[in-house]
């Protein structure tokens, strides 16, 4: 009676682990658009800080990602439990908050009035409190995180949403694990990249495979500083897709009329399958970069009124 109770129970672990571990793969595959937007927007955010601080700042905003995480995942638990219709609204607050970041940033550089903050923002580490600076960074990276995270958690929980309690928080803590191990890992790699191509030249040797060595780290090292500036656009790009997609996603109108304009891509010879896959990710960007626009003239409305209150005297 014993061994049999106690095999079945062995039986009813194995059980519980598989189901866990299908559905964290299935959560996986369904976060893995967002782990790539995690990655530009994170990596991005290092730009500008000292060689010798990259990695500590990293290793910073990975700490700032897991603390957003054990926050957000027994938050999720909670709303999914008590207060199931504020998951979707809670999301498109931080999709129109990523769409007014993005578009904050477009503005600071391109339209008037923005010059002077962008200037600050892109001076050089030498020229500001670099304490300052890098503390700046792990804020803003930080805070982008918890938005990126937060639809990460809750498109977990969409996936595991029938299953038992204890199976739920296996795979919420399993993916933000793995998510944030992922992206922070990869990222460090993305920095340390010029490090890697200088290492390749100072140990090449006069043989064959020396040259190769010495070849593959200069290539390294020109496209390093390219990748590190390209990081910032596709950053920004990457705001406006992640903020609009959940946006549109929490619009049903139009949710539906995007997937409706890249169905009818398909019929377009040759290219048709091409434009029809990637329509979505385009419409959700410029939905964003819209939605962004109107957030942004909203706080500047705010901002302005709220200043002119504080001018009057009292």
């Amino acid at each position: 009676m014993a061994g049999s109770a106690f095999f079945a129970l062995i039986d009813d672990i194995a059980t519980v682990l598989d189901d866990v571990s299908l559905m964290t793969k299935l959560a996986a595959k369904k976060t893995a658009g967002v782990l790539g937007d995690d990655l530009a927007l994170n990596a991005q955010q290092v730009t500008g800080v000292r060689a010798e601080r990259e990695l500590p700042v990293v290793w910073a905003v990975a700490k700032g990602s897991l603390k957003n995480k054990a926050i957000l995942v027994p938050a999720a638990l909670a709303i999914s439990a008590f207060i199931p219709w504020a998951v979707t609204p809670l999301l498109m607050l931080g999709g129109a908050f990523l769409c007014f970041e993005g578009f904050e940033k477009l503005a600071h550089k391109y339209l008037p009035h923005g010059e002077e903050h962008h200037e600050v923002a892109a001076t050089a580490p030498e020229d500001v409190d670099p304490v300052a600076y890098e503390r700046d960074k792990i804020k803003d990276a930080v805070r982008t995180d918890f938005i990126l995270s937060a639809e990460i958690i809750a498109i977990t929980l969409g996936t595991v949403a029938g299953a038992p309690l204890q199976q739920q928080i296996a795979v919420l803590v399993g993916i933000a694990l793995i998510m944030t191990a992922g992206v922070y890992g990869i990222v460090a790699g993305i920095v340390k990249l010029d490090d890697g191509g200088l290492y390749l030249l100072r140990t090449a040797g006069a043989d064959a495979f020396g040259r190769f060595k010495a070849a593959l780290g200069r290539v390294i090292l020109a496209a390093a500083p390219k990748m590190m500036r390209s990081l910032s656009v596709i950053g920004t790009v990457a705001m406006f897709m992640v903020g609009g997609g959940i946006l549109t996603h929490g619009l049903p109108f139009a949710h539906h009329a995007i997937e409706a304009a890249a169905a009818s891509l398909e019929a377009v010879p040759v290219v048709g399958g091409v434009l029809a896959a990637i329509a979505p990710a385009v419409l959700n960007a410029l939905f964003g970069v819209v939605a962004g626009a109107v957030v942004l003239a909203a706080v500047t409305v705010v901002q302005r009124i709220a200043g002119v209150f504080k001018k009057q005297p009292r």
